[in-house]
């Protein structure tokens, strides 16, 4: 039985080998026309270099024009790249290392030097011989240092930076994805995230949300030295539609939201273990299982996310189980007050410090969806338990907080009632009758 087989192989080879010849012979054939097309050619095209990341970190006023102008700041702001050291900046700047090492411990005196990220940026100043002078250094959400050469020696100092909030009321109905109807409204897209954080409760962004649905929305914008910083809190917002109506307003030193009669939004449990996903498929007694191929009950509810999207505990409590399941692949079981379970399955690894007996806050990130275990495809098995039985996790009837105390009401509807006032009003318009409106001038501590 060997002989064939082995006649078999040599035929085989006998016509792999020359093909496989002639295919290299045809490659080179044509790389050398090309290159003979190149240098027949009155214009030939140069062959470009590698691109060096660090031509991008040369000092760029040795090669300034003439007319260059002593002691300007340079334009261009520099990012600190991940892992780049000030003394590794410094020597792309020209400065000799005992200069750095002075100009380092003046900074030092206001910045943390080891700890600069790639938000933080840099600029730097220089005279007209091309010798730094100065340096500022911009912290991102903080403030800036700046280092001055003065009387042979370096001098440095910090300013904060300058925190104004203005108030902005977008206002719309849903067409497509909520971040692109609020953008298309004209307001900064990131408010749907925020929405989501204030209606996390009551409102499933994965399955609640219906064409036409309206919302208002009131909340601040951040600006830091006069420059756009981040979109800060919601104040205040309605959405919902004819069957659905739904409030939010800010109050109490705690800064909770409570909905229009003063009741807190804040329940037992989230509606959504993930921000923003889909249902791909529901609870069910009998379902195909497409990877057992054989029908059985489906005590969860499926939600599709990329691998890698964080998964939020719906609830406060311990956590039971953190492990390998059979079917479940990589799984967390919490086991929350008055008889609860939750169960979250097929991640794709866990949360650091997550293991059997830590305790865990509603909203905690507990580990990151996968397609661990009996899986087809990235998503997350999401399931409820109440004394022992699992049910449907969107049939749950949540338990809200307390409500606001008989002697706080008053205090609260009038707040309320300035909010649904200032929902219909533009931002200039709010912040011209808010006194108690943080105004500009307010100091961003280190």
């Amino acid at each position: 039985m060997a002989a064939p087989r082995k006649t078999s192989r040599l035929r085989w080879l006998r016509v792999a080998a020359p093909a496989g010849l002639l295919a290299v012979a045809l490659g080179l054939l044509l790389q050398t026309w090309g290159v003979e097309e190149d240098l027949a050619s009155p214009y030939p095209i140069a062959r470009a270099a590698k691109f060096d990341p660090d031509l991008t970190r040369l000092p760029i006023w040795n090669h300034r024009p003439e007319n260059y102008l002593a002691g300007v700041e340079l334009p261009v702001e520099f990012a600190f790249r991940r892992g780049e050291t000030l003394g590794k900046v410094l020597k792309d700047l020209g400065l000799e290392p005992v200069e750095a090492q002075s100009l380092i411990a003046a900074l030092a005196e206001h910045v943390n030097v080891r700890r600069l990220r790639p938000q933080d940026r840099y600029a730097a100043l220089v005279d007209d011989e091309g010798r730094l002078q100065g340096l500022r250094v911009s912290l991102a959400g903080k403030g800036k240092a700046e280092v001055r050469l003065q009387g042979g020696s370096w001098q440095s100092s910090w300013s904060e930076f300058v925190e104004r909030i203005e108030p902005r009321v977008v206002r719309g109905a849903l067409e497509g994805s909520l971040e692109a109807s609020i953008a298309r409204a004209g307001g900064d897209a990131v408010v749907a995230y925020v929405m989501a954080e204030v209606l996390q409760w009551d409102l499933d962004f994965n399955r609640d949300l219906r064409l036409g649905d309206t919302f208002e929305v009131l909340y601040e914008r951040i600006y830091l030295d006069g420059e756009f910083h981040r979109v800060g809190d919601v104040q205040a917002l309605i959405y919902g539609n004819e069957d659905r109506r739904l409030e939010a307003y800010r109050f109490g030193d705690d800064n909770g939201h409570y909905d229009g009669e003063g009741r807190p939004l804040r329940k037992l449990f989230l509606k959504s273990p993930l921000s923003y996903s889909r249902v791909t498929s529901g609870f069910s007694t009998r379902r195909f299982h497409p990877v057992l191929k054989s029908y059985r009950p489906h005590y969860g509810v499926d939600y599709g996310a990329p691998v890698g999207t964080p998964v939020r505990v719906t609830g406060s409590g311990v956590v039971q189980f953190a492990g390998w399941d059979q079917g479940g692949g990589k799984t967390i079981k919490v086991r929350h007050p008055n008889g609860y379970l939750t169960a979250y399955l097929h991640l794709s690894r866990f949360a650091d410090g997550i293991r059997a007996g830590t305790r865990v806050s509603q909203g905690e990130v507990i580990g990151y969806v996968g397609s661990t275990g009996l899986s087809t495809a990235p998503h997350l098995d999401y399931r409820m338990q109440k004394s022992g039985r699992w049910f449907n996790p969107q049939t749950l009837k949540n338990k809200p907080a307390p409500p606001i105390s008989a002697a706080e009401l008053p205090e609260f509807r009038a707040a309320r009632d300035r909010f649904r006032q200032a929902l219909g009003r533009t931002g200039e318009q709010i912040a011209a009758v808010e006194p108690d409106h943080p105004a500009e001038g307010a100091s961003v501590g280190r």
